[in-house]
């Protein structure tokens, strides 16, 4: 008899309404698998390419009926992080799916923080562009409202990610994204043509304080790029160290044994070559301008301030209701 009126009362809980559920729980999770590519970042620079190799990613769409926007994700060198679920639940809360793609998995990699050398750093680009083709065709995406945001190195590959060159070599989805939202990315590379970005807005954040991924190259980047005429803004908050967004504990501190590129300067040459422009010789994570020892940590002004920029952005590029 306890059976029976313990199964009655699970029937009963089941029929009852969802009067409280919130607004930041997907109303439907899918993994999918991303074919991509793995290979070095000169073969990438001449459209060589390279090992077969599939990503996966977590698509949350977001509470909504019919075709919704989305927010692709895309981790940094520590892999995927709780962050990406944060950024997550305050988009799905706003009407927004997101695809938090993970580029290391697939890839038998668990993090290349202090070792860099395990993946070249433009295979997300390429990553990205293969999540753009899979979530164009889905029947519950809006394939015209497709936004990309990275953090550390996805932040820059979502910075790079915009660059015209690299979607004519390797971007056949047809779909383009709607915007670019780099968080802290690293932009002590100068590629070739890499001002003719696509017409689409480009909204870096970073913190004044990194000493992992320093501001300073990025606002040269974004000055050289608005003497182009391009949609591109850097906002900087002060006292905010790398991964100031991060949920986990505070900050700053030291990420021992990462590696930094902070102190160099790296510049493409011809047949996708990129050298130290200190030495004119090949770029490699041996040269002295690498160090080690960053500070990584949470900032609360900054990660509030942030999601509120973030979340307007997004509103206005996708045309949502406040």
């Amino acid at each position: 008899m306890i059976k029976h009126a313990m199964i009655a009362a699970l029937y009963a809980l089941a029929a009852l309404p969802l009067r409280a559920q919130t607004a930041d729980i997907a109303a439907r999770i899918e993994l999918h698998a991303i074919p991509t590519q793995t290979l070095s970042d000169r073969d990438f620079l001449t459209g060589k390419g390279g090992k077969p190799a599939t990503v996966t990613g977590e698509l949350r769409l977001a509470q909504g009926n019919g075709r919704l926007p989305v927010v692709v994700l895309m981790h940094g060198s520590g892999g995927m992080s709780p962050g990406i679920d944060t950024w997550s639940r305050m988009f799905n809360a706003m009407g927004v799916s997101t695809f938090a793609l993970d580029g290391f998995t697939g890839r038998g990699i668990a993090s290349v923080s202090a070792d860099q050398t395990q993946l070249g750093r433009l295979n997300f680009i390429l990553d990205l562009y293969g999540a753009l083709a899979m979530l164009a065709k889905h029947p519950r995406v809006d394939p015209q409202r497709i936004a990309l945001m990275g953090f550390s190195r996805g932040g820059q590959a979502a910075l790079f990610a915009s660059e015209q060159r690299f979607h004519t070599l390797w971007n056949k989805s047809g779909a383009a994204f709607a915007a670019y939202i780099p968080l802290y990315p690293d932009c002590s590379t100068t590629y070739i043509d890499d001002a003719a970005v696509v017409a689409k807005p480009i909204r870096i954040f970073h913190g004044a304080a990194d000493d992992y991924n320093p501001v300073a190259s990025c606002k040269r980047f974004v000055e050289r790029l608005k003497a182009a005429g391009r949609d591109i803004a850097l906002t900087e908050y002060p006292d905010a160290h790398h991964g100031y967004d991060t949920p986990l504990g505070s900050g700053p501190v030291v990420a021992k044994g990462s590696q930094t590129v902070r102190n160099c300067s790296i510049v493409e040459k011809a047949d996708g070559v990129l050298v130290n422009a200190a030495t004119g010789e090949p770029f490699t994570y041996r040269d002295t301008c690498v160090q080690l020892d960053p500070h990584v940590g949470r900032n609360d002004a900054a990660a509030t301030a942030t999601q509120k920029a973030v979340a307007e952005f997004v509103r206005s590029v996708f045309t949502l209701k406040p």
